[in-house]
């Protein structure tokens, strides 16, 4: 394996917050990764997680140098991802980071200039587009159940964090909002169904100019402000002619329409939350009933979070499994750099077109992954 000793991928856990749980968790039923070490800025935090799956406990600058770590997951808050990232690429590791990439376009372009220069290999979250649901519906687009899509919808709607989170303010802060930490999900999705986006029409707003924590815990029924749009309705145009509303908020009580919809020449495509693993994909062809499936059955669909009563698929990891199948053949990974960059370049013309109300161009790199079959998807297991 290019960068790694052995036949696995020795993987160093930065940040052992509650998304640390399902990446550790999962690392068991993937070949080619081994969590061996984890760190973070509270010690007793990393104590507590490194005992849950027993590996080593360490200091964040002790890990980063650490000879017997080849890669850093870095799972800390968005806006620590850069410098993490950084010092990661510096101690020569290679880096799977959480979305989004940077909390800046610049920011993650220059990590994927400093990788570059060092041979080193960067990915990043999401990779719930490998899932089952991602994977049926990319099929299906590429045989051409739809035709050439023409025009779109994605809606990500709710309330927000506080109302589980105890600490949510970093949400609402610049880097954070609805379109920064949910738009990754949703914008990696299309573009792995339909390729990179050239231009942005975006409007802004926020419903409340504080926030009141409701969650239990320390904070609970204090209150912090609102520093970043929290409700955004963007028009997103594709390389491929397929125009797409993008909206994303959390000023919403409820909402009905489906998480995605597309429709081309030939028919219609409906796909169930794209932070999800798998769901009910919806077909309709040439205006017929739908044609449902769930795609529970396939690899990466199957219930299996929480542990206890399983009432979802997560397979978070399933990107670091993929990108140490890269590392091993000297090909790109499909949670890539490049795939992340153009996202969050994407997302940061989102909210710049929101703020100013002009149009903003996006240079249409080529980022979409190659697709993953049913059978790529089974090799990657244990």
């Amino acid at each position: 394996m290019t960068g790694t000793s052995g036949d696995r991928l020795r993987i160093g856990v930065v940040g052992c917050g509650s998304i640390s749980e399902a990446y550790m968790r999962n690392a068991a039923l993937f070949n080619g990764v081994e969590v061996v070490a984890c760190a973070d800025l509270n010690p007793a935090t990393a104590s507590k997680r490194a005992a849950e799956f027993g590996v080593t406990a360490m200091e964040v600058d002790d890990l980063l140098a650490a000879p017997e770590v080849d890669l850093v997951l870095n799972l800390t808050v968005p806006a620590a991802h850069f410098d993490v990232t950084m010092r990661a690429l510096a101690e020569n590791k290679h880096v799977f980071t959480e979305k989004p990439l940077s909390d800046t376009a610049a920011g993650g372009r220059a990590i994927v200039a400093e990788a570059d220069k060092r041979g080193l290999m960067v990915g990043s979250a999401p990779d719930t587009f490998m899932g089952a649901a991602g994977r049926t519906a990319r099929g299906l687009i590429e045989e051409g159940a739809i035709g050439r899509p023409v025009i779109g919808t994605a809606f990500m709607m709710g309330r927000g964090m506080e109302h589980w989170h105890p600490d949510p303010s970093f949400y609402y802060q610049p880097g954070g909002g609805p379109v920064l930490d949910m738009g990754p999900y949703y914008l990696t999705m299309m573009v792995n169904l339909m390729g990179p986006v050239s231009r942005v029409h975006a409007v802004s707003t926020s419903g409340q100019t504080e926030r009141l924590i409701t969650a239990q815990g320390p904070k609970q029924g204090t209150t912090f402000p609102v520093e970043t749009p929290t409700s955004v309705l963007s028009l997103l145009e594709f390389a491929c002619g397929a125009k797409v509303t993008f909206g994303a908020s959390w000023d919403v009580f409820r909402h009905t329409p489906p998480p995605i919809e597309l429709h081309g020449t030939e028919g219609s495509l409906r796909l169930p939350d794209p932070d999800n693993f798998s769901g009910v994909i919806g077909l309709s062809r040439a205006g017929a009933p739908w044609e449902e499936t769930d795609t529970a059955q396939f690899t990466f669909g199957g219930f299996n979070w929480p542990t206890v009563n399983p009432d979802r698929a997560n397979y978070r990891m399933v990107g670091l499994a993929e990108m140490a199948r890269a590392l091993r053949e000297g090909t790109r990974p499909r949670a890539s750099a490049g795939l992340a960059l153009h996202v969050l370049e994407v997302l940061e013309a989102v909210l710049t077109a929101g703020g100013t109300g002009r149009a903003v161009d996006v240079a249409p790199v080529d980022c979409q992954p190659e697709a993953l079959t049913e059978d790529d998807a089974k090799a990657l297991l244990q």
